[in-house]
Formats: structure tokens, C-alpha cells, sequence
């Protein structure tokens, strides 16, 4: 029998382009969100590009007086962010070569339903744009599995009750991830790199990489995997 990847990264909202290689490489792509949100990150954020240079776009949040609560248990602070969002996209790409073809799909998940925990939200848009992008990883919650602990342990953990015998994770993890203890549980550690992204046709100025994968999408359409590093 085959071995079983997974990845486990935390709730974010639209994220670019490395965020769903990853996905695409693993055989179960697991969403962090019961851990603690953290602000002013890309949990409720991301950018895209305008014809004034890149812009944020945040999901407006319920945090005053919430400093430990978790991404899964993060409120919408107000409910007209969505249409904002919306008529940003749509001013901003409405040239783009297949902004049409995608238009509806993406007007769908703006304002097809009225998610107010964000990471519903979030888990809205990372099964759209998977499908869009043509990726069959199926995603599920780390609140699915029972685990406890801090860093290493609870993602070991994690690992561990998914039946998972390789992690893949993300680089910025090197930092503090025991690879003897995944190695001792028999758990496999591999180690995305998102060096090598080639370069695509981009509306707006200087060519940005760093910006959410609807960029991508809107640009290129179906060619979106030939600038990504191994989506499947």
C-alpha cells in the first residue's frame, strides 16, 4: 500500500499561487484553524494588483477584546465586505484576458452565500479556486483530528490521526519543526521550496509574484499550472 501525504498550513484568504503547489502535492491538504488568529497576517488579507500598484485586500474582523481567540472562532466584523471586494476585483481585472471566463465563478463566491466566521469564508474560496485550478486535493480541518500540544507535537499529532506517513511543509516552519520526532514516529518530513516561479503576463506594472493566485487565474486562465511548480 502506498504512503499517504499531507500538508497542514493555517486558514488564509485567497493566497497565492505557492499556497495551492503546495496543496496540489500532498493527497490531503489539511486547514489549520483552530490555533490562535494572528493579526495583521494573511489570515483576513491578501493582495492583488491595481492600476495604482498592489493593494491590500482585508476581510474586516471582530478582535477587540479577542486577542487568544482562534481563526475558526473569528467573526466578520461587517457583512458589505464581500460586494466591496467584489467591485475591487472586477475594477481592477475586468481587462485581464479571462477575467469573462471566470467572472462568474468568482461573483459566486463573493456573494453566492453570507459566511460570518471567517474561516468558513476562507474554506469557501480555497475550494473554489482549487477546482478552478484544476487541483483534486481534498481538503479537511485540523479541528477533524484529535491532537493536542504546541508546534511539533500537535502537528505530529495531526499527522499521525490523519495516517499520514510523509509531511510536506511549508519552509518558514525549518525555524522550529523537530524532524526527529516526525522521523521517530515514522512520519516522513519533506520540505517545499518555492523557488523557480517563471514569470506570466500581468496587467499593471512591474511583474509582482507575491500576490493572491487570482492574479494568476485572470491572467492566464487554464494555463495557470504551467507558472505554478507542480499542481496536479
Amino acid at each position: 500500500m502506498s504512503g499517504k501525504t499531507v500538508a497542514i498550513l493555517q486558514s488564509n484568504y485567497v493566497p497565492w499561487k505557492g499556497y495551492f503547489d503546495l496543496m496540489g502535492r500532498v493527497d490531503e491538504f489539511i486547514i489549520y484553524d483552530d490555533v490562535q488568529y494572528t493579526r495583521r497576517d494573511w489570515r483576513n488579507r491578501n493582495r492583488l494588483k491595481s492600476p495604482e500598484g498592489v493593494r491590500w485586500l482585508t476581510i474586516p474582523v471582530q478582535v477587540k477584546g479577542r486577542y487568544l481567540q482562534r481563526i475558526d472562532e473569528t467573526f466578520v466584523s461587517d457583512p458589505g465586505w464581500a460586494q466591496r471586494h467584489w467591485a475591487a476585483v472586477r475594477s481592477w481585472y475586468g481587462k485581464a484576458p479571462f477575467f469573462k471566463p471566470y467572472e462568474a465563478a468568482l461573483e459566486n463566491l463573493y456573494t453566492g452565500r453570507k459566511e460570518l466566521k471567517l474561516s468558513a469564508i476562507n474554506r469557501r474560496f480555497l475550494e473554489g479556486l482549487r477546482d478552478l485550478l484544476g487541483i483534486k486535493t481534498p481538503l479537511s480541518s485540523s479541528s477533524d483530528y484529535a491532537s493536542s500540544g504546541q508546534k511539533t507535537e500537535r502537528l505530529l499529532g495531526i499527522c499521525k490521526a490523519a495516517n499520514a506517513t510523509s509531511y510536506l511543509s511549508g519552509p518558514a516552519a525549518r525555524e522550529y519543526l523537530d524532524e526527529e520526532s516526525f522521523r521517530a514516529a515514522g512520519v516522513q518530513v519533506q520540505w517545499m521550496s518555492y523557488e523557480g516561479y517563471p514569470e506570466y503576463p500581468q496587467l499593471h506594472g512591474p511583474f509582482e509574484h507575491g500576490v493572491s493566485v487570482l492574479d494568476l487565474l485572470l491572467n492566464v486562465g487554464e494555463d495557470a499550472p504551467k507558472y505554478m511548480l507542480g499542481a496536479r
